[in-house]
């Protein structure tokens, strides 16, 4: 009986399984991080000594957007509500947590009277902190190139 050879090793490496993983993992990526954004999309005002807010990122912080056309979203869940309605509904959200600050996140062209209605409902709901979210303003010129367009002048 001749025993069989074994056959020759093989010098290629396959690929196509690591492409398979890649593109699984680009297409889920590419679902969930427009997931991963809390509250509604707005413009932020800038502002040139803005205070960094660490606790608004978190998870369960409560969030309320006003956008320019006056719309208000209060998250966690990005629901559409009224100004009216947030007192119940942040009372609620509020019921058993440490940290009792509430952060709104106006866009540059809402109206005042929107945002400041919202404030006094919030404040109607015994919230005591409220953190106004803004953004600061990108430079492009570095400082020495801002004196030397000023001093040309």
């Amino acid at each position: 009986m001749e025993k069989k050879k074994a056959p020759p090793p093989v010098a290629d490496i396959n690929v196509t399984p690591m492409v398979d993983v890649m593109l699984v993992l680009l297409i889920i990526f590419m679902v969930i991080t427009p997931m991963l954004t809390k509250g509604v999309s707005v413009d932020l005002v800038k502002t040139k000594n803005p205070v960094t807010m660490q606790a608004a990122d978190k998870e369960d912080a409560i969030l309320i957007s006003v956008t320019k056309n006056g719309g208000v979203f209060l998250s966690p869940g990005n629901l559409r509500t009224s100004a009216d309605q947030l007192p119940e509904k942040v009372r609620d959200l509020l019921t058993n947590k440490i940290d009792k600050t509430v952060y709104v996140r106006a866009d540059a062209r809402s109206k005042y009277s929107v945002v400041e209605d919202v404030v006094d409902n919030l404040r109607a709901a015994g919230v005591n902190e409220i953190g106004l979210i803004t953004e600061e303003p990108h430079e492009n010129k570095t400082p020495n190139q801002a004196a030397a367009a000023a001093t040309a002048k």
